[in-house]
């Protein structure tokens, strides 16, 4: 069929092969051990909004085809699938080395969910970009502690791709857009990486994640360094990492009332597990602080970890186990965070800690799973892969395992892997085909020859990431943030040319913008909208066209057609979550001139909260 968009219908393929004299292909060639060789490709064309540039898919990075890597495809179909049925067998043998055939089926799963979940570009020096996609959460593209679950499989496999997911929100937090002393938690909404937009996005700190996505970065970082043996990767961002241990010193072990990575089960103060993360970075900084030869500071960040480490065990610890909050006795959670303290071997926390936790984990575990805290019989699955290394025992680590093993057989919801599910009735609650399956790989970073083996083998290219294409904003004419604007509309379908310059709209109401519902996320609300459709007209005038880049600065809940001066400046389709800068058409900024200009603007809605607003924006190098 023509090109259209995804969600325009379902398609559908039927590929009929035959034998000879019209039998069934398989029929009239299974004695003989024929094969045929049905390809499907799909093309995104563009992939990824990176700020100001539209990123392509990686492999078109040298200008290909989709026929030419077709045609290559098919020339080397045979090699290429006996190299991938012999990396699987290889990788496969390596994990029950470490692990239970439990284990290791799982992880064949979330192998390719994991990488499927992620959208692999490259920027404009040819470099790997990696974005991975919050599905059934909450759509962020680039999730801090989305990429932190993620990392194991990418720090066994790939140095490349281990850097290509950290490298977009580290040059983000290093731009002049990102304001506060702690590290972001996302990019934006998928697939425009144009900002955070959780937890108040760029302006607010009520629902951020500060000490979560602090000690998650400088962790990762930490382990790409200690893996390559070296510490360029650090050093772009030596700034960002030493602001971010300076915040956890302060804030990171008896934690104020945030939100963590588990934000579903919402905010908790005196956060154990939260805490012990915050004492592993601060360690795993201090050696960084080392090996660029601030010895002072290493010292007094080591001493730091050292003396909270021990502490913690004295809060922290009850009879058997761990509490969820420092100040809640008779409660546990899963401490999946420790295993840090094994993976870059710090030595902060005793071995019978560990030992303790995984005990204890036994001895509550359900049918399905082990649950993730006392609270509730709910569980993550890459949690628990990650907790059922505590302590290094092979036998509590298959005991562990086993029930999520179970889970994934026994659930009656047939989707891709869940790991969010409960461990009573192996039902689906929600996290679906999520790439942070990806931790189920940890335990084989646990092992030192397994992982340099693997990591030594991936793709290791330069240094030399292009900068991030973020530039300063300027606006030009105002939306609904700013100033208190009036807008002639309509929710009745008017004449044909309603979009012109010169359409009469005498008589449409006029109310101040923005147009929507309450609680649409990231909206300003002047006029209340819940009809299916809104068209919008506003007249404003330039003293001058202003040279360079002019965008629109638009939020839209959910699909806009935005006219300027009659002329069709953008169709976008969906939702935006905030407000996002969205290219003019050629046409549309040729039509921008000195003097009166109009917008008209057409949005749909079909679910959900709804909201549009439009301005425009300059956009300059800083």
């Amino acid at each position: 069929t023509a090109p259209r968009r995804a969600d325009d219908g379902w398609p559908a393929a039927a590929i009929v092969l035959e034998g000879a004299r019209g039998t069934p292909f398989l029929t009239a060639n299974q004695a003989q051990g024929a094969t045929a060789r049905v390809m499907l490709a799909y093309d995104d064309g563009v992939s990824i909004r990176y700020f100001e540039e539209d990123l392509r898919p990686y492999w078109r990075r040298d200008g290909s085809t989709g026929r030419e890597w077709l045609a290559t495809a098919d020339a080397d179909g045979t090699m290429r699938i006996g190299r991938a049925r012999a990396f699987d067998a290889e990788l496969a043998r390596d994990l029950r080395k470490l692990g239970s055939e439990e284990w290791v089926q799982l992880c064949q799963l979330a192998y390719r969910q994991a990488l499927g979940a992620n959208k692999l570009c490259a920027d404009a020096n040819g470099r790997p970009l990696l974005f991975p996609k919050e599905n059934f959460s909450n759509g962020c593209i680039a999730t801090v502690d989305v990429i932190y679950p993620m990392a194991p499989l990418f720090l066994l496999l790939s140095p490349d791709l281990a850097k290509a997911m950290l490298v977009p929100v580290l040059d983000y937090a290093a731009s002049s857009r990102w304001k506060f002393p702690f590290a972001p938690h996302d990019l934006g909404t998928y697939p425009h990486a144009t900002g955070q937009v959780y937890g108040g996005g760029e302006t607010g700190i009520e629902n951020q994640m500060p000490v979560e996505e602090s000690a998650n970065l400088i962790l990762l970082v930490a382990a790409i360094c200690e893996r390559d043996g070296r510490v360029e990767f650090a050093s772009k961002y030596w700034k960002q990492l030493s602001a971010w241990a300076r915040y956890l010193e302060e804030k990171g072990f008896d934690p104020e009332n945030q939100l963590c990575t588990d934000d579903f089960t919402g905010h908790l103060a005196h956060n154990v597990n939260l805490s012990a993360k915050a004492t592993l970075a601060l360690a795993a900084h201090a050696r960084l602080a080392r090996k660029f030869g601030a010895q002072q500071r290493a010292d007094e960040l080591e001493l730091t970890a050292h003396t909270w480490a021990a502490e913690w065990q004295h809060a922290a610890s009850e009879a058997e186990s761990t509490k969820l909050a420092f100040d809640r006795p008779g409660t546990w959670s899963q401490k999946y965070n420790l295993v840090w303290d094994d993976v870059l071997q710090l030595g902060l926390f005793p071995l019978e800690v560990k030992l303790m936790e995984a005990r204890w984990y036994r001895k509550v575990q359900n049918p399905y799973g082990l649950p993730l805290d006392s609270r509730a019989t709910f569980t993550k699955s890459d949690w628990t892969l990650w907790s059922a290394c505590l302590g290094g025992d092979r036998e509590d680590f298959d005991a562990l395992v086993k029930p999520i093993h179970a889970y994934v057989n026994a659930t009656p919801d047939r989707v891709p892997l869940c790991d969010w599910s409960d461990t009573l009735s192996a039902r689906k609650i929600n996290m679906i085909a999520r790439p942070v399956v990806g931790g189920f790989f940890l335990r084989a970073l646990l092992d030192a020859e397994t992982w340099k083996k693997w990591y030594s083998r991936g793709a290791r290219g330069p240094l030399a990431w292009a900068p991030a294409p973020i530039l300063a904003t300027e606006t030009l004419v105002p939306d609904a943030r700013s100033a208190k604007l009036e807008w002639r509309w309509t929710t009745e379908e008017p004449a044909a040319d309603w979009f012109s310059p010169d359409f009469a709209d005498a008589a449409w109401q006029r109310s101040t913008g923005g147009f929507g519902s309450p609680g649409t996320p990231g909206a300003v609300i002047g006029t209340e909208w819940s009809t299916p459709d809104i068209w919008l007209r506003r007249s404003f005038d330039l003293a001058a066209v202003p040279p360079g880049i002019v965008r629109l600065s638009l939020h839209h809940d959910e699909d806009v057609d935005v006219y300027l001066n009659g002329i069709l400046a953008a169709r976008v389709r969906g939702y935006t979550t905030s407000y996002v800068t969205v290219p003019l058409s050629p046409e549309a900024r040729a039509a921008l001139r000195a003097g009166r200009n109009t917008f008209a603007i057409r949005c749909h809605q079909t679910s959900g909260g709804q909201y549009i607003d439009c301005g425009l924006v300059t956009l300059s190098a800083k």
